[in-house]
């Protein structure tokens, strides 16, 4: 008797989605094509065969000289109603349809990968420097093929917000929501961060936002040392362009990525810190570093801690 598929109550279902849409699967489809006929028919005839008696080929292959069965053995069979195997699927080629190792690059384009060195992020400052303005420096990032996330990248997310602004946000990496508009924090996590600025009387429009990566790790998962240094050239150039008085590390990546802070994000927040120009090392910018709206979404008895450096952010922007 065959077991009946335990049903999904709604909530579970629910909670099924979410934990799907966390973990980055956003898609029902495959990278590539999986034939189940041809898995269904293996599988048949590997438990056939486990089915079988050792000896049962070798007798039937005894009845006639070519070591095929006899008609006995066939006929048996046909009364017993032994399962036939069943028919192979139809080939590409039976629908006019062209065999995948002679389809060429158009249907499986291939992508130069580029392995970050010390040449690539030479050029990466080379080119984050050359910018004279904002305009430039998000054409020249969005020509810039030294980072591998460019490639499932959708878009690619530079920054949101005035050319000079008081206040400037660093977060880690876009988000599926981010990647699919072009601009940063603009799903949950983003709608948390507006809500967060008002709170203490600041308007999102008048805040200078960006991410340290500029293109969606695959699956949301956090972009590699390689990934963030590679890309670190362009939010510097970035800062320097738009010169805020405050800077706000959203998440310990971003902290780490710009302030150098080896520590936790629990153990560095509400702390100020200063940020140095690379052009110019004697000037500094106050920085601190707070819980990402994200972590606060996961851990919501967090947010007192988040209320604290939102309240020293205020006083410091006011002291300014």
């Amino acid at each position: 008797m065959l077991e009946e598929t335990p049903r999904l109550t709604r909530d579970a279902a629910v909670a099924l989605l979410a934990w799907y849409r966390e973990a980055g699967i956003e898609s029902l489809l495959l990278d590539q094509p999986r034939d189940r006929f041809a898995e269904t028919a293996a599988e048949t005839e590997r438990r056939k065969a486990k089915a079988r008696p050792a000896g049962t080929a070798a007798t039937q292959a005894q009845g006639r000289p070519d070591g095929r069965p006899d008609g006995r053995a066939e006929s048996v069979q046909r009364e017993r109603g032994a399962p036939s195997a069943p028919p192979s699927p139809p080939s590409r080629q039976a629908f006019g349809e062209p065999s995948p190792t002679t389809m060429g690059d158009s249907a499986f384009p291939s992508t130069r990968i580029a392995i970050p060195d010390d040449a690539a992020l030479a050029d990466a400052r080379e080119r984050a420097v050359s910018a004279a303005s904002l305009a430039e420096l998000r054409e020249l990032l969005h020509g810039f093929g030294g980072c591998n996330l460019k490639i499932t990248a959708k878009h690619t997310v530079f920054g949101d917000g005035p050319d000079k602004a008081e206040l400037m946000l660093i977060g880690e990496a876009p988000g599926r929501d981010e990647d699919m508009a072009g601009v940063p924090f603009v799903g949950r996590s983003g709608q948390l961060l507006n809500r967060m600025l008002a709170a203490i009387g600041i308007e999102r429009e008048s805040v200078r936002v960006t991410n340290t990566v500029p293109w969606r790790p695959p699956g949301n998962r956090a972009p590699t040392p390689a990934e963030t240094r590679i890309c670190l050239p362009f939010v510097q150039r970035q800062i320097e362009l738009v010169a805020p008085k405050v800077i706000v590390c959203l998440g310990s990546p971003s902290a780490k990525a710009i302030l150098g802070s080896a520590e936790g994000i629990l153990r560095i927040r509400g702390k100020w810190q200063s940020y140095s120009f690379d052009i110019d090392p004697g000037a500094t910018i106050p920085a601190i570093a707070m819980l990402h709206p994200a972590y606060l979404l996961r851990q919501p008895a967090q947010k007192k801690l988040a209320w604290q450096d939102l309240l020293a952010l205020k006083a410091k922007l006011d002291e300014l």
